[in-house]
């Protein structure tokens, strides 16, 4: 079978088929963030379509949006928390914890 990284956008797990099949199809990896977190990275200008014509921090702290993370919570075989954290490290702990899932891999 092979193997990809699928990075879904925040509002794929709202819709239940979608979490069904994250959650049948492979591992699932919750990147736990703060709202305040992710608005610090999207004023990095990122382009985030749905964030352009709104204060970021409004928008990503409405109920549509705050219910995303019990979601993935829900389904995630692995959750690495990533504020303030440099991308290998989070890296680093997403591969150890993802070769737990792997017999006879090395660390």
């Amino acid at each position: 079978m092979k193997q990809i990284v699928l990075a879904t956008g925040g509002g794929a797990v709202l819709l239940p088929e979608n979490r069904r099949m994250l959650a049948e199809r492979g591992r699932v990896v919750y990147l736990k963030t703060s709202i305040a977190q992710q608005v610090e990275r999207v004023r990095q200008g990122r382009s985030r379509p749905l964030l352009t014509e709104v204060d970021p921090a409004v928008k990503l702290g409405e109920a549509g949006w705050s219910c995303g993370p019990p979601l993935y919570a829900e389904i995630a075989d692995v959750t690495v928390t990533t504020d303030n954290r440099k991308v290998r490290n989070v890296a680093e702990d997403i591969l150890r914890e993802t070769r737990r899932f792997r017999p006879g891999s090395v660390g």
